[in-house]
């Protein structure tokens, strides 16, 4: 069967035991970055085979991990950091063993957008989970959405288009909504920065050391 196992989004202690031993008793597991994988597997002296499994190569490897499913083999599929299929690979993996009748379990386990949103403060009994926008195009098409929503909206973003981000909620929804910055989650150095959109434009703008890692950006509710 297929395993879907997540692990730690920052601190290594947060992996479950469940994971573990399923890491362990794996054939394979299928790894977003082998190094990366490689060192949470180190620490906790788990010898099991890495394979590549990535965004780049999901399309053409998937027919191949059927067949190794059907060939009676365990399989253990982790991304670089949180729980797979969630802005990571493991969508079209998941589909092909539902259609080809393969068995597929997935285990609890860490995502960066839950506590941010629950240490946000901002209502969560209902909220809409973007993701990341597209690069380029259509992302306006994605904001003018977003814009038309009134619950709590939650979105991962790049250091390195946090302050495109930021001016963005400026244009398409104004500055009367709250605005938190995550970074760090579970790590020394997690801070929750909030604000409106503006105001933490600025605050960024003036120290651009604190915008290190990816980051959960949640926007309150109307």
């Amino acid at each position: 069967m297929l395993y879907i196992v997540p692990t730690p989004i920052g601190n290594l202690g947060d992996i479950t035991h469940r994971a573990i031993e399923v890491l362990s008793a794996a054939d394979i597991i299928l790894a977003e970055d082998t190094r990366t994988s490689r060192r949470l597997l180190d620490r906790y002296n788990i010898t099991t085979p890495l394979r590549a499994y990535h965004a780049f190569n999901e399309h053409q490897a998937t027919a191949a991990i059927i067949d190794l499913l059907k060939e009676g083999k365990t399989l253990a599929l982790v991304s670089d950091a949180g729980t797979p299929g969630i802005s990571d690979p493991g969508f079209l993996l998941v589909r092909a063993c539902r259609e080809a009748n393969e068995e597929i379990v997935v285990l609890p386990g860490p995502t960066a957008f839950v506590p941010a949103l629950v240490g946000s403060g901002f209502p969560c009994d209902r909220f809409y989970f973007e993701g990341f926008l597209p690069h380029k195009k259509g992302r306006t098409t994605r904001w003018k959405h977003l814009a038309t929503l009134t619950n709590t909206i939650v979105l991962y973003e790049s250091p390195y288009r946090l302050i495109k981000c930021l001016e963005e909620i400026l244009e398409y929804l104004g500055d009367d909504r709250k605005v938190c910055v995550v970074r760090e989650i579970s790590k020394i150095h997690e801070q929750y920065h909030f604000g409106s959109a503006s105001g933490l434009l600025k605050e960024f703008e003036a120290h651009p050391d604190k915008i290190k890692g990816e980051m959960v950006v949640i926007i309150s509710a109307v």
